[in-house]
């Protein structure tokens, strides 16, 4: 049995209880009223307090280009607001500078190879052959290996 079938179990026999006690109200003995009374109090003592019920106040936002909300803050929470725009506009940051050292890197590395290939040209270690060959760079492969 799960716990919402026993809670319901739970509700409708005190009900049934509270029916039959109103019932049955004038030929209990007094004794009997005083202690159902006395355990009354007692369990209105222990009731759990409801929680106090918290209206939401809107405040007019504006959506920003960085994605987050832009509002008019109080001065507590103007750090919060500076730290959730950092949070969105320092990943883009990052991704700009990454995109552009990685375009830096394979630029280094195909410089490297062209120069690579004009040295070995302006040193004559090639064969005359291999400048008349469609599959140069086939070659230059074969020699590396």
């Amino acid at each position: 049995m799960n716990n919402k079938q026993s809670d319901a179990r739970d509700t409708q026999f005190a009900y049934k209880v509270r029916h039959a006690l109103d019932r049955n109200l004038d030929r209990l003995p007094e004794s009997t009223t005083q202690r159902l009374a006395v355990a009354r109090a007692l369990a209105m003592s222990r009731k759990k307090q409801a929680a106090p019920f918290i209206q939401m106040q809107h405040s007019p936002r504006l959506s920003g280009v960085t994605g987050g909300t832009m509002s008019f803050p109080s001065n507590d929470s103007k750090l919060f607001a500076w730290l959730g725009r950092l949070g969105v506009v320092l990943p883009i940051l990052l991704g700009i500078v990454l995109f552009v050292g990685i375009y830096q890197s394979q630029e280094r590395n195909r410089i490297a190879e062209l120069a690579d290939i004009d040295s070995e040209i302006l040193s004559d270690e090639l064969p005359i052959s291999a400048y008349l060959d469609h599959g140069f760079k086939a070659y230059l492969a074969k020699q590396d290996q």
